[in-house]
């Protein structure tokens, strides 16, 4: 039987039934609205196992974001899916550099990713940035480097791309690093999942 629900309580009943499926599986609470957040826009109940957090992660990207930060990330689609209304009134906005031209012609003079040339080009951006890593794992083997070699500070890095080449070592070499992350282990991930994680940061700012 279908369940007659007015638009605007939607999510609200989304989340209702998260909760009431995850049953008595007790969540962190710091991270319990990130993974719910995973969960209602994947409707994928192994995030609650998947996700990994580094210590106080969310309270790290939350105290980012209030300070003005920028995001970066690796794709369009994570770009659009990000709420940039909410992230301009603290002073951040998103950068994506994967389809700038020059960009283009860098990666392919140079034989390597787009995504490499586009992680070189944000570790010379001024503002302190988050990173947010839905689709290629090069961009996480590039941070990787970039902050083995100080030439990074990342505030927070979310790395959750998806696919089979690749993947699941570049989570793994984010999770070595001694910064701040969030990733979504094996091979699970994506656009909607990296979008995901930054919109239940921000909406734990401005709810």
């Amino acid at each position: 039987m279908i369940e007659q629900i007015k638009p605007m309580d939607i999510e609200k009943r989304s989340f209702e039934i998260i909760t009431e499926l995850l049953g008595d599986r007790k969540l962190d609470p710091e991270n319990e609205l990130v993974i719910k957040r995973v969960i209602h826009t994947s409707a994928d109940f192994d995030y609650a196992d998947n996700l990994v957090f580094s210590e106080h992660a969310v309270s790290r990207g939350i105290e980012a974001l209030r300070g003005g930060c920028d995001i970066v990330t690796d794709t369009q689609m994570v770009k659009a899916g990000i709420n940039k209304t909410i992230l301009g009134k603290l002073g951040g906005e998103v950068h994506c550099f994967m389809s700038d031209p020059d960009v283009a012609a860098e990666a392919k003079a140079r034989g390597i990713t787009r995504a490499i040339v586009s992680m070189e080009r944000a570790a010379k951006l001024e503002k302190p940035c988050i990173f947010a890593i839905g689709n290629a794992p090069t961009a996480l083997v590039s941070l990787h480097e970039l902050i083995l070699n100080k030439k990074i500070d990342p505030a927070l890095v979310i790395g959750v791309p998806v696919g089979f080449v690749n993947v699941v070592e570049s989570k793994e070499m984010i999770l070595e690093l001694p910064v701040p992350h969030i990733v979504a282990r094996g091979r699970k991930g994506g656009s909607n999942v990296a979008a995901a994680i930054c919109n239940a940061l921000l909406y734990q700012i401005m709810r």
